[in-house]
């Protein structure tokens, strides 16, 4: 097969953003001539690659097997670039972090410290659900993720970064709010608005309810952090949220003190086992155990 580094550069770009023109940006060049380039592309393999089903690429297996060695390529290719940019004393790259939502409450200020360090290296930080994060993961699409519940079905590397405390909120004027000692019990009659399945704070929060023996008597599911903050504020209903959602202001919330409470979550940073991190990659990641260090004892 007569294919070109940047022709698979561009092919991986298409099974990314799902989208020829999408493709295009990413590559810099025209639409028609990253057409012509995926044309040449799959004449070359000799099979189809992919199919546009209303304006949307659906790749064959024979075109995800190809993402799957382009990315290869172009991860280790990335990394030899690395590699000589710290032989010449350089940092320049690119980094790649995928994150669970409730992530984005910490993950942003533990990247400030490194981009200070490092200004030449782009960073690109993908805040998605759990199942999202799993599907690139599984792709291994990026360098590293941060999650609090790694799938049990994929070997990975998996180091703890920080606690994740999942705490129970009610209103500001909820008639347990400010009480030391709150039985679950207590809880039965109230609605309980909780994240979607799958999500890992869901995951958590249904084991720990099954552990302790208690089921809500009605539940609200919804999708982001700040709807179900905004139901609570609201009145609709209590919740059990990680506590780094919650900020430094509770903002018209109460920690409730229900016995069994908080659940003692944590934060993961994982990676494919076997993977080889890019030197950047490596950097980061003790930069991101060091920080999450340093900034949970400044709590």
């Amino acid at each position: 097969m007569n294919i070109t580094f940047r022709q698979l550069r561009l092919f991986l770009a298409l099974a990314e953003t799902g989208s020829v023109s999408a493709a295009a940006k990413v590559m810099h060049v025209t639409q028609p001539t990253a057409s012509m380039q995926l044309r040449e592309v799959t004449q070359a393999v000799g099979v189809p690659l992919y199919e546009v089903v209303s304006r949307r690429v659906y790749l064959t297996e024979a075109g995800q097997a190809l993402a799957r060695t382009a990315r290869a390529i172009a991860s280790e290719w990335d990394a030899f670039e690395q590699g000589i940019s710290g032989a010449k004393g350089l940092t320049s790259g690119r980094l790649k972090v995928a994150v669970v939502s409730t992530a984005k409450y910490f993950v942003p200020r533990l990247l400030g410290s490194f981009c200070k360090l490092h200004p030449q290296i782009d960073i690109s930080l993908e805040v998605l659900n759990r199942d999202h994060v799993i599907t690139r993961l599984r792709a291994n699409q990026d360098d590293l993720y941060v999650m609090s519940m790694p799938p049990g079905d994929l070997p990975l590397e998996d180091q703890i970064l920080m606690p994740n405390p999942l705490v129970v909120i009610a209103p500001a004027g909820h008639r347990l709010a400010g009480r030391k000692r709150v039985a679950l019990a207590q809880l039965q009659g109230e609605r309980f608005i909780l994240r979607e399945k799958g999500s890992g704070t869901r995951m958590a929060t249904d084991a720990h309810l099954r552990h302790l023996g208690f089921a809500p008597t009605a539940v609200l599911e919804l999708g982001s952090n700040e709807a179900i903050k905004e139901s609570v504020q609201g009145q609709l209903g209590v919740s059990i949220l990680s506590q780094h959602a919650l900020g430094p202001h509770l903002d018209g919330l109460a920690i409730l003190q229900v016995q069994g409470f908080p659940i003692q979550s944590q934060w993961h940073l994982v990676w494919p086992k076997g993977k080889r991190l890019s030197p950047i990659a490596e950097v980061f990641r003790g930069h991101l155990i060091g920080q999450a260090a340093g900034w949970m004892q400044g709590q």
